[in-house]
């Protein structure tokens, strides 16, 4: 049936580096931005920035618990984060382009999975994308407020 490839961007007012410095913390920065209806909790089981972080994701969507296993690397430091999870087929790339005037940054999250198979696979290749979307949408809207209001940028 194919990978599933669902993602969303947003340009926010804040530099590369303060957006990357609040993505790679998992203690804090990285919690503070999921949205809460869908992420019940984010637990850092090792290390907590950046590459070499593994954290543990427990989602709820439609009712479905589900629970990740993060690894966290950094292809790109600095601008490509990239989360993945290989038992579950799920990896997550956040991608940050600056704009012309380094002042704001064009961020993307992308996300690629392995569908289930048969008719469960059907119906997640029908609903996954239109949810995951919004849920991204509200993720880009929490790291623009948190951007706003905290400044990573002197870490």
């Amino acid at each position: 049936m194919g990978q599933h490839h669902i993602q969303s961007s947003a340009t926010i007012d804040a530099p590369v580096t303060t957006i990357y410095a609040i993505l790679s913390d998992y203690h804090k920065g990285h919690q503070a931005i999921l949205p809460k209806r869908y992420f019940t909790n984010l637990t850092v089981l090792k290390g907590g920035q950046g590459s070499g972080t593994i954290a543990q994701v427990e989602m709820n969507v439609f009712g479905a618990k589900k629970v990740l296993n993060m690894v966290i690397s950094e292809p790109e430091p600095g601008r490509i984060l990239v989360e993945t999870d290989r038992e579950a087929g799920v990896v997550t790339t956040f991608t940050l382009d600056p704009t012309e005037d380094l002042r704001r940054t064009q961020v993307t999250i992308s996300t690629v999975m392995e569908p289930s198979s048969g008719l469960r696979g059907l119906f997640e290749k029908m609903l996954n994308p239109p949810i995951i979307r919004r849920i991204y949408r509200q993720e880009l809207q929490l790291l623009a407020d948190f951007a706003a209001k905290k400044d990573y940028s002197d870490r």
